[in-house]
């Protein structure tokens, strides 16, 4: 399967907004607390994320940068705080105000797949909901992670020594020790991201490096 191109990148995030807007709708008030796969934030943190990220420019990315000192992590959590509602309502309806914007920090467009996917799995898998996304989007986001330095959000130190197989697409990348398993799991591992027991399979060893943080 080929790689996305730039130009089919913002439709596909779109989409997963979309689909992502239609899961919660109807979500129970209390499930929006959560705790998601992000360390420390809940399900309404990532949403809330999501739209920060959306709404970010260039020049408003330089100057949170600048707000939280460089520290990348800080300036996330100003984000969050930012643009996180009163309530989920609001929080969603603000998600869905930005569903269709083309914006979004410095970066290669494929890093908004990146975020598409695996924070909608963030969000999603502590809920319980399953969604089967597009085989391109969920390749191109896996691509760009294992070339991608853990410091720039990517994901290559984890996958560096291993050979990863997706068991559902067409995907390989690597050598030396063998890790398999559905390509979204490859993905969250890849980004730091726990993944349900037994879906990853190999020596134990290698699972372990792979989900190291």
């Amino acid at each position: 399967m080929a790689p996305r191109s730039s130009s089919s990148v913002w439709p596909a995030v779109h989409e997963e907004r979309r689909a992502l807007i239609a899961d919660l709708e109807d979500l129970p008030e209390d499930a929006w607390q959560r705790p998601s796969l992000c360390p420390g934030w809940s399900v309404h943190d990532v949403l809330a994320h999501l739209v920060d990220t959306a709404r970010t420019t260039r020049l408003g990315f330089l100057r949170g940068m600048v707000r939280a000192r460089f520290d990348f992590d800080r300036s996330n959590a100003d984000g969050v705080r930012k643009h996180r509602g009163s309530s989920p309502a609001e929080t969603l309806e603000a998600f869905r105000s930005v569903q269709h914007r083309t914006s979004g920090p410095p970066a290669p467009r494929a890093t908004r797949l990146v975020e598409a996917v695996v924070h909608g799995e963030d969000i999603r898998r502590p809920l319980g909901i399953v969604r089967a996304y597009p085989p391109a989007s969920v390749l191109a986001a896996l691509r760009h992670q294992v070339e991608t330095s853990v410091k720039l959000g990517g994901g290559k130190e984890r996958a560096n020594g291993l050979r990863l197989i997706a068991s559902d697409m067409t995907f390989e990348h690597g050598s030396a020790d063998l890790v398999g398993g559905p390509a979204v799991a490859l993905l969250l591992a890849v980004s730091g991201r726990p993944v349900r027991e037994g879906e990853l399979n190999g020596s134990s060893t290698a699972v372990l490096r792979l989900m190291r943080t």
